[in-house]
């Protein structure tokens, strides 16, 4: 029983990588980059993996509401840790009923997670052009820091 106890004592702990300034400046200019690229007006939101915004920028002549719903869709992506694609295709598919799920309000494609070695860092989410765009934008941003 002693050699079980010293045996934890000794197993490493878990670590895990988090966001950093830089990383968040990182994502938000290559989203950015990739929405002026494309001529398309959104907002951009950025969230820690707890769903707490980190970085938020709305881009000239994107539309107000499109202000609400990044962050809704990053949030979702970051707590669901998968695309909020995920939640539009469940619903679209007839469960309705998942529309009542507690703290998840940006169902539609566009929040995207930052994943690394299987633990969820945060997400991105856009909002603004088609569902699949806003998703584009997503991804070119977490691509700045190769993931």
């Amino acid at each position: 029983m002693l050699v079980v106890f010293i045996f934890k004592i000794l197993t490493p702990m878990k670590t895990q990588s988090c966001l950093e300034l830089s990383d968040v400046k990182a994502i938000a200019a290559a989203a950015e980059a990739e929405a002026l690229q494309n001529n398309w007006a959104v907002s951009i939101a950025i969230v820690d993996a707890g769903g707490h915004l980190l970085h938020f920028a709305r881009l000239d002549g994107a539309p107000p509401v499109s202000a609400h719903i990044a962050p809704s869709k990053a949030h979702t992506a970051a707590l669901g840790r998968r695309e909020s694609k995920v939640y539009e295709d469940v619903i679209n598919g007839g469960r309705a009923s998942f529309l009542s799920a507690p703290t998840i309000q940006g169902m539609l494609e566009g929040g995207v997670p930052i994943m690394k070695d299987g633990f969820c860092l945060g997400a991105v989410g856009v909002s603004g052009v088609k569902s699949n765009e806003d998703a584009q934008i997503a991804k070119a941003g977490i691509a700045a820091i190769g993931l």
